[in-house]
């Protein structure tokens, strides 16, 4: 007899968790910048996202619709591609605002940073 897993099988052990305005605008803006899937997206009887989890590499985001007693919030997240200066014009033609243009940082990156819609700001970096 096995032991019942812990987490579900496709999500990471720790994830992020936005409370977004428009989450389904993030998961598109996601989904369209860093070539997201969606492991699980619930709808409440309003249509909003009550829960959803994003895979982004081998990362899983979760990500739901802010609500009166759970507002929105603004975070940060950090994510490695392939070419930092690609996915930085990818999100910016996709809808976000530029917070910084892609640079080395003396730190082993080339890092520049975006805002989605919903005020979350996206770090993008590759490895130099």
């Amino acid at each position: 007899m096995s032991a019942k897993p812990f987490q579900p099988a496709d999500h990471s052990t720790v994830s992020a968790y936005m409370m977004a305005r428009d989450a389904a605008k993030v998961i598109d803006f996601a989904t369209e910048v860093f070539g997201a899937t969606t492991l699980m997206r619930l709808a409440r009887e309003d249509g909003s996202v009550m829960h959803a989890s994003i895979r982004i590499g081998d990362s899983v985001v979760m990500i739901s619709d802010a609500t009166k007693d759970f507002p929105a919030f603004p975070i940060w997240l950090h994510v490695y591609v392939p070419d930092v200066d690609a996915t930085y014009e990818k999100a910016l033609a996709s809808g976000a605002t530029a917070v910084q243009t892609p640079s080395e940082k003396g730190d082993g990156d080339r890092r520049g940073g975006v805002m989605d819609m919903a005020g979350n700001t996206w770090w993008i970096a590759t490895a130099v």
